[in-house]
């Protein structure tokens, strides 16, 4: 891989990537089971010259802002790469978000350049807040023709002739602006700096490696804190390729394992759940007696694998099963929610490494990494290289507050100085997850401080998000909490949010606003609906402001509530 020591940005980093293995496949599109883009470094390079040299004719310069809402494609990445090669900042916001949300963000960030999708630059012109757009230069990817565009541009055709001019930029320098929650409250930007991204890839390839020839396989989104880093950043700077698949249905995930003889690949708790049920299926359709030599050889496995992975003798020991992963698979990588430690050790006893890691966008992108010496299915690794990690306030079985500081680490929360004196202070991220530092350095989750929900996709939920669409009910008053925040449990997993509402004097709970609720909630994405609901008694506790002192209420329905007083929706 390149020394990443001698570079000052990733638009540096990723230049000389293009430069060092110009032969080398750097990114297939796949859609379903047909092949649509293969590209080498060189052929990387020869699409993204005229787009970079379009923007500087259009006067991109170092540090302004350009946004990126697509789905997994090779113009991602292409996008991305000219963006920092003129020394742009990069805003990678999640395509499923509202057409209201992209347009908060895209306000919020400052962004002056834009690149979409056609099908979500139509959604965010039809929103009614699309009166308020402020993007400069806007290029639609896919646009059917004759398609009305509303001012923006192709980005097909979004081109200059010539060689663009690189613009340095410097490891203090913002990178990314990367959005760690949803819209519904005050947004969260975390400015990351180069260095940030830099010290990172070099920390996870230190465990983890890639090398020319080696395939990963893109699923998680491109803008995912996870896959812009172990689907973009790491494997180009070390001459890898990288497989995009432009469908999540399970038998051409399983396909492309085959078909790309996959080395790696990231995955959300809930998609390997998905996996592992589709192989117990698949176990419990086998005839008795070759059922009774798989378990053996499970069981043989697993008593040759017990002090580290030995992937090779796994190979030869079950051959069929990890055929079904192409046969050159290294590691499963899962993070960004809680991980059922059975799941792991089901796909470890198959010789399958699940590393199983614990990151936040605020540190980049992982702070924790089990480095299989020997597996935990208990816990969430080890510290990176670089990454210091310590539990604060410990209780008598060493409980506290996890807190980070790595070079990784945002270096602040854009425009929101009293946010980020809250989150770092003195040098240290507070995460606002509750764990404990075990034996060998290895890091136990345990439970949430903070009123967060982490949902089996990743993806974090404030309640704000959840708030703005029961704006208006017809009660006099409500809340929204995590559940575990309101009665805190030491464990994690089937988090969920619950609503607190507080009837008018007189009002009574009937059909009609139960429906009411029952709608509203349905009106929000899966992972942002609330599981049910709860009628408090008394009026909340305010501020001489009138906020809502959310802690004391939270006190108050912990003590005086139950999980089982809740209605389930």
């Amino acid at each position: 891989m390149l020394d990443l020591r001698q570079y000052a940005s990733l638009g540096a980093a990723l230049s000389a990537a293009l430069e060092r293995w110009p032969n080398e496949t750097c990114l297939i599109e796949a859609d379903r089971d047909r092949e649509k883009v293969r590209l080498t470094y060189s052929d990387f390079k020869e699409m993204a010259r005229p787009l970079t040299r379009a923007l500087e004719d259009a006067d991109f310069e170092a540090g302004d802002r350009a946004a990126i809402i697509m789905t997994n494609q090779s113009k991602w990445l292409i996008s991305a790469y000219s963006i920092f090669f003129c020394g742009g900042v990069l805003v990678p916001l999640d395509y499923k978000l509202s057409a209201a949300e992209h347009l908060q963000l895209l306000a919020h960030s400052g962004s002056r350049f834009l690149v979409v999708e056609y099908y979500l630059w139509r959604a965010i012109t039809q929103s009614p807040q699309f009166a308020n757009f402020s993007v400069g230069i806007v290029l639609v990817t896919e646009a059917p023709a004759g398609a009305d565009l509303r001012g923006a541009l192709r980005w097909e055709e979004f081109k200059r002739k010539g060689e663009p001019k690189f613009v340095a930029r410097q490891r203090e320098d913002t990178a990314c602006i990367v959005y760690s929650s949803g819209t519904g409250g005050r947004p969260k930007g975390c400015v990351l700096t180069h260095d940030s991204y830099l010290e990172q890839c070099t920390s996870l390839t230190a465990w983890y490696p890639f090398w020319p020839g080696m395939r990963y396989l893109s699923i998680l989104p491109t803008n995912h804190a996870i896959d812009f880093m172990v689907g973009f950043i790491g494997p180009f700077t070390c001459g890898a390729c990288v497989v995009h698949l432009r469908t999540l249905r399970p038998e051409f995930v399983r396909d492309a394992f085959v078909r790309y003889r996959i080395s790696y690949v990231s995955l959300v708790p809930m998609v390997l759940k998905n996996l592992e049920r589709g192989l117990r299926a698949k176990f419990d359709e086998l005839k008795p007696a070759r059922r009774w030599m798989l378990e053996r050889m499970v069981a043989l496995n697993k008593s040759l694998t017990r002090k580290r992975p030995r992937v090779k003798l796994s190979r030869r020991l079950l051959p069929q099963v990890h055929k079904a992963f192409g046969g050159e698979l290294r590691a499963l990588i899962v993070g960004g929610a809680f991980t059922d430690p059975s799941t792991l050790q089901f796909f470890y006893d198959l010789g399958i490494p699940v590393t199983c890691g614990y990151g936040l966008t605020e540190a980049c992108t992982a702070v924790t990494l089990n480095d299989l010496k020997p597996f935990r299915a208990d816990t969430v690794g080890k510290p990176l290289p670089g990454t210091e990690v310590r539990v604060l306030n410990p209780d008598s079985d060493g409980i506290g507050e996890v807190a980070v500081r790595s070079r990784a680490v945002m270096s602040h929360y854009l425009d929101d100085p009293e946010q980020t004196a809250l989150t770092i202070v003195e040098g240290w991220l507070l995460t606002g997850d509750q764990g404990r530092l075990e034996a060998h350095g290895h890091l136990q989750l345990v439970g949430r401080k903070k009123n967060m929900i982490v949902t089996a996709g990743g993806k974090n939920v404030d309640k704000e998000d959840i708030e703005a669409e029961f704006d208006g009910l017809p009660v006099k008053e409500f809340c929204v909490f995590a559940a575990n925040y309101l009665w805190p449990q030491k464990t994690l997993g089937n988090e969920s949010a619950v609503l607190v509402a507080r009837l008018e004097q007189n009002q009574q709970l009937d059909d009609r606003l139960r429906k009411e609720i029952v709608a509203r909630n349905r009106r929000l994405p899966d992972f942002k609906r609330v599981a049910g609901y709860v009628v408090w008694e008394k009026d909340f506790p305010r501020t001489a402001s009138l906020k809502i002192k959310r802690c004391d209420l939270a006190t108050e329905i912990g003590t005086g509530a139950t999980r089982e007083s809740i209605a389930e929706i």
